[in-house]
């Protein structure tokens, strides 16, 4: 098996050798690997993947290593904390108006740094059962504060156009709900399931629809994702970003703001950029979070204000997400002679780019 007749997704340590991903003494290592977290790898990112180059951003993202198998203190099966919120299996009710519906538990690849990979992938269940999905819809129309819909997975895009437009006309029935976002590496890792047909499933009387791409290094998106995401766009479906900060993948402020131009030249806003979660045997492509504030502020003053996704954090345990970007307002001073008087004007100072310091209002 080569590159170039690769036609089907890689699933088994032994096609990662014999495809030039792996070399064959970390065979018996990547079996522990894949006997625990799923595998697969698509025919268009393994057509990324620069077999010459050890630290290739793509490979690393995909290709499994011994690695997973070393754990760190705090990391957890369930990083952020789905099961304490899930009322109904399928559903996590982490938010007041919006719900993540998981409606499926396999991707078209799997990603080394997921925090759902206990959880994703064969051996576990695919999908919900008609009863479960069901109990799902009916608990989202119980509740009317439910604003907003999320599906998720594993990748919701792997069901077919037909399952795909049911679910979408069941949730916009619903008369709370007024959008339905989905979250999807699926344009990226197998544009052509982004069909006429899938595009004509995603679009629905009743509700908005909106999609979250996922992506890590500019390369990602090729000429067929491009085209994929353009499907979407054209029919009038709007795109945000999701990407989750990776040593060795995009944590330099030059990989990071060739991504997000990429974003933008595509029409996807840059929307979350995620600190790395305490999924087991992540510990290698997580960075600290004074790097991620540090090439945030770095990103501020080298790309336009269109390219700038929100750095966030996912609090372990279930509290939901925070932003955790630099700060750029320090400690304020009082500019007024007496404190007590009723004009007494507040001055903060302000951080720029660069790291200089400048008082707000300016002194006159």
């Amino acid at each position: 098996m080569t590159k170039t007749n690769l036609a089907r997704t890689l699933r088994e340590p032994a096609e990662l050798v014999a495809a030039d991903l792996a070399p064959v003494t970390e065979l018996p290592a990547l079996e522990r690997v894949a006997a625990r977290y799923a595998v697969a790898i698509t025919p268009a990112l393994v057509e990324l993947i620069d077999n010459s180059d050890p630290d290739d951003p793509i490979a690393r993202q995909f290709v499994p290593t011994a690695a997973e198998l070393e754990m760190q203190p705090g990391e957890n099966a369930d990083p952020i904390g789905d099961h304490p919120h899930s009322p109904v299996p399928g559903i996590v009710h982490r938010y007041p108006d919006r719900v993540l519906f998981k409606l499926v538990h396999v991707c078209a690849v799997y990603c080394r740094f997921c925090f759902r990979r206990e959880m994703v992938g064969p051996g576990k269940e695919n999908a919900l059962s008609e009863t479960a999905y069901r109990a799902a819809i009916d608990y989202i129309r119980a509740h009317h504060e439910i604003w907003e819909v999320i599906l998720t997975g594993g990748d919701p895009l792997m069901l077919s156009p037909r399952r795909m437009s049911e679910i979408m006309a069941d949730l916009a029935g619903i008369d709370h709900v007024k959008i339905v976002r989905l979250h999807t590496r699926v344009p990226v890792a197998d544009p052509a399931r982004i069909s006429d047909e899938m595009v004509a499933a995603l679009k629905v009387e009743g509700a908005t629809t909106w999609v979250a791409v996922h992506a890590n290094h500019a390369r990602e998106l090729t000429g067929p994702a491009r085209a994929a995401c353009a499907r979407l766009v054209d029919a009038g479906i709007p795109l945000v970003s999701q990407s989750v900060l990776l040593r060795g993948v995009n944590d330099t402020v030059v990989t990071l703001s060739d991504l997000m131009r990429a974003f933008v030249e595509c029409r996807i806003k840059p929307y979350y950029l995620h600190h790395g979660d305490l999924a087991p045997g992540t510990a290698h492509l997580r960075t600290t979070l004074a790097e991620g504030q540090a090439l945030m502020r770095q990103l501020r003053g080298r790309v336009s204000g269109l390219c700038q996704p929100d750095y966030v954090i996912d609090i372990p345990g279930g509290a939901g997400k925070s932003p955790v970007g630099p700060n750029y307002v320090l400690a304020a001073q009082n500019t007024a002679p007496d404190a007590r008087e009723a004009d007494a004007e507040t001055r903060y100072r302000i951080v720029d780019y660069c790291g200089d310091v400048h008082l707000y209002p300016p002194e006159t």
